[in-house]
């Protein structure tokens, strides 16, 4: 590989600990003492700096290692957590970004600030050690080793006040430990001292550090003590070459046993070359050998069975899947006229074998929305300490997938909803507990898979949307007019216009009226909708409606005079006649009687100024539209559709009646149709729904 792409792999593996990182340190804040999330946090910096200075990030191993040592004395319980280190590691997580994306233009007084603070807390020197100084290629970070580690305290050793307790609990904390007594040497309980100590330990330690570490946990007692620390290769999985290996037992005695059919260590004892302690000693050091080599296995495995692709290689083949649909279709619709059943057999499985693909394909460039959903757990806590407000977030649905172009373009709008919610709608604490809640305010992100859509939904417990203020700051505006009768849902859709905003005044998170604007036209512009819905005084919530995809969608065919048109199937409701009492026009607005239902109704005729007459017998497409049903009138239902989107002309970019184009099997082209715009154009509001 060459140096670019070397430093690309780290940009990519140090964003993925970073997170890891960012994760951690956000969950301590609640619970300092969790020492699982510490170790997540020191393996994190402890593999950045090592890959940091392999890869010839100098400066980004430099600065990490002082945060990593700090998280050292952190699980050493040398140095308590307090908000103040978690606040000064958050903070050096953007400084580490900035080293590792351009680190000529990182700030250096930024980092030194932080060392300086770190070293404050930690009472260490804050310059940065000569290690990192040197060629970074010619520095590895440390890998794991594993040690065998035997020793046998004094006799004295309680009446002085050891604890050999603590001793092991020393070689815990530096990583995987299997530890086996020896208790030979106890005698008869009537024979027993109270304040002498008989047994020894046998101790299989793999770690990170090296074995300096390792001698300094014996660092008080290794005069009177006997103490071996030597390293354990990991291929001696057999009994007989690690019994060898420790000096328990002599090659001969060794080959002699394995002459018997029993089992090695039984035969040993049985002949007193060594004793049952040393064998299960032995046994335990196999089974923790093999464990490691095991998880060393599986991690190659899990590593060799996935690899990084670049996004534009999947993009190219997910048109190329998309050309083959076309072809299928293509192909379908020649075959369906022609009385040949073997090329219809051929026909059918290429169809099978092409939606395998094309799902295959979809499901790659799909990803878990947790991936952005974790992002917010910072913005949170920085939003929070900013308005001095106490915020707590609450994720569901990380593992939902969507379509990465998706999520990609979904950062922005959430950030604006996320904000406006902590600004707007979550109260201080103290008028919290005025009105009767918690002090602590919450932020629910959720996200649910539903059928060919995801519904992402932001709901706070705040006071909810000031309808009043609204509808005054719209006329204000002159977005309504006085006599304008607005229902709650069709009044809420006007915090969308730009440039609208309530806010008294203008802050750092919000006041110009161009957040929520930017929510809706990039979810219009991802084929979304965007729900609004407020409960007065208990809180406020936001829905988007994605598609899962942008790429492929099913759709339902159908015709309008002499145009095609797909209706995206997961708007789709159901299908109904039109009579010719529902289709005579009135001075009113048209609406069908579904089932005591009252369900409006528009003539895609109308809206397509669509000259020629009617036909005898039109249809009705019942959809959804943010909780609302349509129906859209057209001539002819064709049936399903999988549709291959295809993007407007530049000519007809502005056209938004339409998310986009697809080619049909005889080479035609159909236009898919934007039914929340669709809808917009026929001005249908929200009605009661109970017919009279």
């Amino acid at each position: 590989m060459s140096a670019a792409e070397l430093a690309n792999t780290f940009r990519e593996e140090s964003a993925d600990l970073l997170v890891k990182l960012e994760d951690a340190l956000l969950g301590l804040e609640s619970a300092t003492d969790d020492k699982d999330l510490v170790d997540t946090a020191f393996r994190a910096l402890h593999t950045i700096k090592g890959s940091g200075s392999m890869f010839g990030f100098e400066a980004v191993a430099g600065f990490t290692h002082h945060l990593e040592n700090a998280f050292d004395k952190v699980r050493k319980g040398e140095i308590s957590l307090n908000s103040e280190l978690i606040g000064l590691a958050l903070g050096a997580i953007d400084h580490i970004k900035a080293l590792i994306e351009n680190p000529e233009v990182a700030s250096s007084t930024t980092g030194d600030t932080i060392l300086a603070k770190v070293s404050a807390i930690t009472g260490q020197s804050a310059a940065a050690p000569a290690v990192f100084k040197t060629a970074a290629a010619s520095v590895r970070p440390n890998e794991d080793a594993t040690w065998r580690v035997r020793f046998q305290l004094a006799e004295n050793s309680l009446y002085m006040g050891t604890n050999p307790l603590g001793l092991l609990l020393g070689l815990q904390e530096l990583g995987i430990c299997t530890v086996v007594p020896q208790t030979d040497k106890i005698p008869v309980l009537e024979a027993i001292a109270p304040t002498t100590l008989y047994m020894g330990w046998d101790v299989v330690l793999t770690t990170p550090r090296p074995r300096s570490a390792i001698e300094d946990v014996f660092m008080f007692v290794m005069d009177d003590a006997q103490i071996s620390i030597e390293p354990v290769v990991a291929k001696e999985h057999r009994l007989g070459e690690i019994l060898i290996k420790r000096g328990d037992a002599p090659p001969e005695a060794v080959n002699t046993a394995m002459e018997h059919i029993q089992r090695l260590g039984t035969v040993l004892v049985k002949d007193g070359v060594v004793s049952e302690g040393q064998v299960q000693a032995a046994l335990a050091e196999q089974q923790h050998v093999r464990a490691e080599a095991n998880k060393a296995q599986a991690l190659a495995q899990t590593q060799a069975s996935s690899i990084r692709v670049p996004a534009e290689r999947l993009d190219s083949l997910m048109d190329q899947v998309g050309e083959l649909v076309i072809a299928q279709a293509h192909l379908k619709q020649l075959v369906a006229e022609m009385d040949d059943s073997p090329i219809k057999s051929v026909s059918e499985e290429i169809e099978r074998l092409s939606n395998c693909l094309r799902d295959t394909t979809m499901s790659i460039r799909t990803v878990p929305i947790g991936t952005l959903f974790s992002r917010f757990k910072r913005l949170v806590r920085d939003i929070s300490q900013e308005l001095g407000k106490d915020v707590n977030l609450v994720t569901t649905g990380e593992e939902t997938e969507l379509d990465k172009t998706v999520i990609e373009r979904l950062n922005d709008p959430l950030v604006h909803i996320v904000r406006n919610s902590m600004d707007h709608g979550i109260e201080t604490p103290d008028n919290r507990a005025k009105a009767g809640k918690d002090r602590q305010g919450h932020l629910h992100l959720s996200a649910i898979h539903s059928g060919a859509q995801v519904f992402i939904r932001v709901r706070d417990d705040g006071k909810g949307l000031d309808r009043d203020r609204i509808r005054a700051k719209a006329l204000e505006n002159g977005l309504i007019g006085e006599e304008d009768k607005l229902t709650d849902q069709d009044l809420y859709q006007l915090i969308f216009a730009p440039g609208f905003s309530t806010a008294k005044e203008v802050t750092s998170l919000s006041g110009r009226g161009v957040g929520m604007d930017v929510v809706k036209r990039t979810i219009e512009s991802l084929r979304g909708s965007v729900e609004v819905n407020s409960f007065p005084g208990h809180g406020t919530e936001i829905t988007l409606h994605l598609p899962l995809t942008l790429a492929i969608i099913d759709g339902i065919l159908v015709r309008v005079s002499v145009g095609y048109y797909v209706i995206p199937l997961s708007a789709v409701e159901e299908f109904v006649d039109l009579t010719a009492d529902e289709d005579k026009p009135n001075s009113g607005r048209s609406f069908l009687n579904i089932r005591g239902e009252l369900v409006p109704f528009i003539r895609l005729r109308e809206i397509f100024n669509t000259q020629d007459p009617a036909e005898l017998h039109q249809k009705v497409v019942i959809v959804s539209e943010t909780g609302r049903r349509l129906g859209l009138v057209v001539d002819q239902v064709l049936g399903e559709h999988q549709t291959v989107i295809k993007s407007m002309s530049p000519l007809h970019a502005n056209v938004q009646t339409f998310s986009g184009a697809t080619i049909l099997g005889d080479g035609s082209v159909a236009l898919i149709l934007d039914v929340a715009e669709v809808a917009q154009m026929g001005h249908v509001p929200e009605i009661d729904r109970e017919a009279s």
